[in-house]
């Protein structure tokens, strides 16, 4: 059994608080916002248009299921629920790898890249709207520098790491 007195937390600090709390309130705000804007608009949730998205950047609108979950910051059992209502919809279909008889592939289809065509400009107006009409070009590259930081780190490289979809 450990004796060891436990050290004591690093609270803190009141401006990092403020800072913390106001990145809390920002992207709470935000992703409802977005969230929104996309179900008014296309009838799908943000991270559904995030996943059309991500698929119609891949080569032939198609991924396999794990990179997809990698690549969307999501669980494999998210992914997997997302996916099936997004078949229902006909905006995707998933397909069997002939590679591996586990494996299988969510297919942008023809419906779906259409789907994501007609609500992709109010997306992005929503977006410019919420973030990059506030800010100054300098701020705009003081954001992605930060982010980027943040997601850096929060993406261990190592094996073992606990990360969204390999769960």
């Amino acid at each position: 059994m450990n004796t060891a007195p436990a050290e004591e937390p690093r609270w803190l600090t009141d401006e990092e608080q403020r800072t913390w709390r106001a990145y809390v309130h920002a992207s709470t705000l935000l992703e409802d916002h977005l969230d929104r804007q996309l179900q008014r608009d296309a009838g799908m949730p943000h991270v559904y248009y995030h996943l059309l998205v991500v698929l119609s950047e891949a080569p032939r609108r198609r991924l396999r299921m794990t990179e997809l979950a990698m690549r969307a910051k999501i669980t494999r059992s998210r992914l997997s629920h997302a996916v099936a209502r997004l078949e229902k919809n006909g905006w995707v279909r998933r397909e069997d790898c002939p590679d591996d008889k586990r494996g299988q592939f969510a297919v942008l289809t023809d419906q779906g890249y259409d789907v994501l065509a007609q609500s992709a400009p109010g997306h992005v107006q929503a977006v410019r709207q919420a973030i990059f009409d506030r800010l100054s070009s300098a701020q705009q590259e003081t954001l992605g520098e930060i982010m980027q930081i943040v997601a850096e780190g929060l993406q261990p490289k190592e094996a073992g790491a606990d990360l969204p979809w390999l769960r």
